[in-house]
């Protein structure tokens, strides 16, 4: 099975279009949260989006590979950067995760190559 993650990424977006405005005031508190969480601090962006993406592979959330990796790449991390973060991912979900680090890898290459 071949995954496309920018057409999941899209289909995705497409998908949230009805609770976007039957839930607006959900969206907005989430789009909200987002902006918070991701906002420069103590942890510059591209850290934050590095932990982000680890989340994604532990948790095994192939939405969250796509948009991270998009992220990811917009913000100029390496791929030894997003490798090394891969070993933390992993040693955090166990084989589980072994498994989507292959796709996150699959999502960033993608990515890469469309930016």
């Amino acid at each position: 099975m071949t995954t496309s993650y920018q057409a999941l990424t899209r289909e995705i977006s497409r998908n949230l279009t009805p609770l976007r405005s039957h839930n607006a005031a959900l969206m907005q508190s989430f789009g909200a949260l987002s902006k918070a969480a991701m906002a420069p601090g103590a942890l510059d962006e591209k850290t934050k989006e590095l932990i982000a993406m680890a989340i994604g592979v532990a948790s095994r959330c192939d939405g969250c590979l796509g948009f991270h990796a998009k992220a990811l790449v917009r913000l100029g991390a390496t791929p030894e950067e997003f490798r090394d973060m891969l070993g933390v991912a992993v040693y955090m979900g166990g084989g589980p995760s072994l498994m989507y680090a292959a796709n996150a890898i699959a999502a960033y290459e993608e990515f890469s190559a469309a930016a």
